[in-house]
């Protein structure tokens, strides 16, 4: 896809217009979000990313706008695994409800920030070293695997684990252990202290680098073009704090989530390597977008009604005793 510098320039510029706007509109005050503006906003970002999916078709056509499909669904179906970790973060932060939008909203755009570096590597691996696919295919389904691994695994409690980064900035800046509302930094006498609220942003925007190492490879083996990498993955982080509010209760329902994503991860994998292989000059057949397309949507969808349908079962389960006690 041929992307003009002015076209880069028009669309950071409404990404940055569209977060202004989703901070004055529904995150400047602090208040708990319902289920009911969750729900609204939640639909807002997903219209406006087909509308923006819409565009690339009439810009430049079906395929790139294929490309950016496929990779915002990957996207935004990877994102919702990492729900659970802000969960965690949010828990152990002890983040008041009316607050946690705020954290969220600011921890994304460190996240996207993040991203974008990333982003900016990649495409230079990729354009400059074919072999890099083969990397980057092997580490998925290793990824893969390993969802899966840790998906059958017994967990009793799951704990959040604060990276080095955190500890390094805990250790070196002096900070309080109360909440001071949205500020970062307070003064107390006489000295300058940094709040939770600072920490438990960089936490959320800085665990999200560790999901971007299966993302990022993962959106690059449906397209190599670094606009519609850095796009699909902007419009699945900027409705993430809506997504959190919205599904948070329902987490714990998708049972078979991580499964999904193994097969979604897996499946990128293998369309990795046969893309190395055919840019190596060995004949073999490449997995096209459209196909692509609809193995994700199908396996996103199948692994939603199967955890449904796990979940109730379990209920069920749970509820027979209780009847029998009685």
């Amino acid at each position: 896809m041929d992307v003009s510098v002015s076209l880069w320039v028009g669309t950071i510029g409404v990404l940055v217009g569209l977060i202004v706007a989703d901070f004055f509109i529904g995150g400047r005050k602090p208040h708990e979000v319902s289920i009911k503006e969750a729900g609204i906003w939640t639909a807002v970002w997903v219209a406006l990313a087909a509308i923006f999916g819409g565009f690339l078709w009439w810009h430049s056509g079906s395929q790139p706008s294929g490309e950016f499909f496929a990779g915002y669904i990957t996207e935004k179906s990877l994102s919702v695994d990492n729900l659970f970790v802000f969960i965690l973060i949010m828990g152990k932060f002890a983040v008041p409800r009316i607050y946690q939008q705020r954290v969220l909203m600011v921890g994304v755009i460190i996240a996207l920030v993040l991203r974008a570096v990333f982003i900016a590597g990649g495409a230079a691996l990729v354009t400059t070293f074919s072999w890099v696919f083969y990397i980057f295919g092997a580490f998925l389904v290793w990824t893969a695997w390993k969802l899966v691994k840790d998906a059958r695994a017994e967990e009793e409690e799951e704990e959040f684990e604060e990276n080095r980064l955190l500890k390094s900035i805990e250790r070196r800046f002096p900070s309080t252990d109360k909440y001071h509302g949205t500020k970062l930094f307070i003064r107390e006498n006489g000295r300058r202290l940094m709040t939770p609220m600072l920490i438990v942003m960089l936490a959320i925007g800085t665990t999200d680098v560790l999901f971007a190492l299966d993302s990022i490879p993962a959106i690059f083996g449906l397209t190599q073009d670094p606009y519609i990498v850095f796009t699909a993955n902007a419009f699945a982080l900027m409705g993430l704090r809506q997504l959190y509010f919205l599904i948070g209760g329902l987490l714990k329902k998708l049972v078979h989530l991580s499964y999904g994503l193994s097969v979604i991860l897996g499946f990128i994998g293998v369309k990795l390597v046969l893309h190395a292989l055919h840019e190596s000059g060995v004949h073999v057949p490449e997995i096209g977008i459209p196909f692509s397309l609809g193995f994700i949507v199908v396996v996103l969808a199948v692994t939603t009604v199967t955890s449904l349908l796990a979940s109730r079962k379990q209920e069920h389960a749970a509820e027979e005793p209780e009847k029998i006690d009685a």
